[in-house]
């Protein structure tokens, strides 16, 4: 299904058995010594090994075939309009793409290429719900879209934070892409977000568009929001001095983004490395941007971090999975648990590259091919039309 409302309905029970590799998406244990899933009503139901798990009675089997499983990636960083259009590039289908370059979450940064976006404080929280409520709704190919979160303009109080809590929004845009670019009124707005759960994120680096400013790091401290967004630059990073004191002096997640500063994003990686922090590290695309969108661009930087930046890629695929489902409060997803969605991605190494299986091909550089994308235990997609040519691809061989 590539557009609309209805999702496939989850078999009842799913067995998903010959898993060659399980990765976890949790840093405290990033690959599982299982070789079988058994999946109930699209959630997680057990994990181990086939001959200790009750598989009888399944409603449908999937042979991974000696592939590696791992748990759907979420993006932190994308700038959703209407439905799956994007007007920054005048591009359609660039959510569904990316499914197919194993995202199954995507979360916005605020709606700001919404063509003529609102200002005032009325229209800004009308933006803010219709963009929550549309993409609860519409989920292209099955793609979980976190949307409605308005960008900070001065005027806003308390109660207009509660009421768009009430209404369902849970983020807040980059602070700095509208007209509060200041320390302590970002500040006041970030806390009285959080006090209705909301997450946020902070702007980093030089401006990325129009109306937007240069933040720096002592505006970045100052705001203390939930999130340094693309710490390595939307597209353009600060100097090393500034980012150095944001990481060194702040406590919260760093996002480092596709669409940002290669050589930056391995700077911050060194020192959250050397800080044993490696959880605050999550991944984003910053898509759609002016260099384009990148349906492989959370997949190319997991693989970039993990052969230039010294983190093995099971590692790094924490960065995207269960360090992001921390952050954004999404207990339902981004590990493989007992309990949680069975957002599920399979995936091999890509066939006549170098490396000696998955993750070593990884840790070479090279792209993963991806065999199927499952998201709440429908698969979505079968081989990637995006990613090289798995080795591996798992089969439905038993139901629907």
């Amino acid at each position: 299904m590539s557009h609309g409302d209805q999702a496939p309905t989850a078999a009842e029970k799913l067995v998903i058995r010959n898993i060659g590799l399980m990765l976890s998406g949790d840093l405290k244990q990033p690959i599982l010594d299982a070789d079988t899933l058994v999946v109930a009503g699209g959630r997680i139901a057990a994990i181990g090994f086939a001959g200790d798990l009750d598989t009888a009675g399944a409603t449908e089997v999937i042979d991974a075939r000696g592939s590696a499983v791992v748990p759907g990636l979420i993006d932190n960083h994308v700038h959703p309009v209407a439905g799956d259009w994007t007007p920054r590039q005048n591009q359609l289908g660039w959510i569904e793409s990316c499914l197919h370059g194993g995202v199954t979450t995507m979360v916005s940064a605020g709606e700001v290429h919404t063509p003529g976006r609102p200002r005032d404080l009325v229209g800004l929280k009308a933006l803010a719900i219709a963009a929550q409520r549309s993409f609860a709704n519409f989920r292209p190919g099955g793609m979980k879209i976190l949307a409605g979160a308005p960008v900070l303009e001065h005027g806003l109080v308390e109660a207009d934070f509660r009421e768009l809590a009430e209404a369902g929004v849970t983020l807040i845009g980059e602070v700095g892409l509208g007209g509060v670019k200041d320390g302590p009124t970002g500040r006041q707005m970030v806390a009285w977000a959080r006090r209705y759960g909301m997450t946020s994120m902070t702007h980093t680096g030089g401006p990325s568009l129009p109306g937007s400013g240069r933040i720096g790091a002592e505006v970045v401290l100052e705001v203390d929001a939930d999130i340094v967004a693309h710490v390595n630059g939307g597209p353009t990073a600060l100097p090393d001095a500034e980012i150095r004191q944001v990481c060194e002096q702040g406590t919260r997640a760093l996002e480092i983004v596709h669409n940002g500063n290669l050589r930056t994003g391995l700077f911050v990686l060194d020192i959250a490395k050397a800080r044993g922090e490696l959880e605050r590290v999550v991944l984003g695309t910053d898509a759609p941007a002016g260099s384009g969108v990148q349906p492989l661009g959370i997949l190319r930087t997991i693989t970039m971090l993990a052969s230039l930046g010294g983190v093995r890629p099971e590692v790094a695929f924490c960065f995207a999975t269960g360090n992001a489902a921390d952050v954004r409060g999404l207990a339902d997803r981004g590990v493989i648990a007992e309990g949680r969605a069975a957002d599920l991605v399979f995936m091999d190494q890509a066939m006549g590259g170098a490396g000696e299986g998955f993750l070593d091909s990884i840790a070479k550089g090279n792209l993963p091919g991806i065999g199927m994308v499952m998201v709440d235990g429908v698969a979505r997609t079968g081989r990637s039309r995006n990613t090289p040519p798995a080795g591996r691809v798992p089969e439905i061989v038993a139901g629907s």
